[in-house]
């Protein structure tokens, strides 16, 4: 039996269902066909409008920053061919680790 579907896997299936899409018809497809440059952009914008409501402290300002942060990381991620199941094998794979353990063990 498979784990019910999450809201974060089915924006990532509604993310790739917009590659190549025409950008016309979604705004994720026309973040998409902007190229990854621009996803990286806005996803760098919508970080720190999230750190920023970190700081004032309104946790519900915050949750909608942090979902907007989650929905351009997607794209961002999208525009260069990485797909949330990659990124959760690699959680996945650091599973059990120690934080300080995984960052000693990564290349400089």
């Amino acid at each position: 039996m498979s784990a019910p579907e999450t809201a974060l896997a089915r924006l990532a299936a509604t993310i790739a269902a917009r590659v190549g899409a025409d950008p016309e018809d979604s705004w994720t497809a026309k973040l998409l066909a902007s190229g990854p440059e621009r996803c990286a952009g806005k996803f760098g914008e919508e970080a720190v409008e999230a750190v920023i409501e970190a700081v004032k402290g309104d946790p519900g300002r915050l949750t909608a920053e942090a979902a907007d942060v989650l929905y351009h990381l997607l794209v961002m991620c999208a525009a260069r061919g990485v797909t949330l199941a990659d990124i959760e094998a690699e959680l996945a794979r650091r599973e059990g680790r120690s934080g300080l353990e995984e960052k000693a063990a990564r290349p400089r």
